[in-house]
């Protein structure tokens, strides 16, 4: 198997300063370049570019999973094992409104991991979720 390289998403967003604030202030995510339009940034290794997009409006599609409602469409990383919970903790101190609360799924089977899921202010759905074991990633 190849390296992992990073990804390259942009995504657009009604009001570029809010979530610039969010993604710096509350993800933790450090700036790169920048215009009055847009504004780039390392997500977690990744880079993520915000693009104003004044008539934005997110479709909140959910379909179920696991009993649960997943945002349609989302993205996000995978987070070391170690790093979910503090950064779930991080984001319950800065009141992320979560789709779905950090929890456990598929405790002591194939594929164990936790996840989380909620909304940028722009309604970007992002999932974070950490596997147990990485060689289980792609387990079924």
């Amino acid at each position: 198997m190849k390296a992992i390289a990073p990804f390259h998403l942009a995504i657009p967003v009604d009001d570029l300063e809010k979530n610039i604030t969010f993604y710096e202030n509350v993800l933790g995510c450090s700036p790169g370049r920048s215009s009055e339009h847009w504004a780039d940034y390392n997500f977690f290794g990744h880079q993520l570019v915000l693009h104003h997009d004044p008539n934005h409006k997110a479709d909140k599609h959910h379909n179920e999973v696991d009993g649960k409602a997943v945002p349609v469409p989302h993205f996000g990383v995978l987070l070391p094992w170690e790093d979910f919970d503090p950064f779930a903790e991080r984001l319950e101190k800065a009141q992320v409104n979560f789709v779905i609360a950090p929890y456990l799924r598929f405790e002591g089977l194939a594929g164990e991991q936790k996840t989380m899921f909620f909304y940028d202010p722009a309604g970007n759905a992002l999932e974070f979720k950490a596997f147990k074991n990485t060689d289980q990633i792609f387990a079924t």
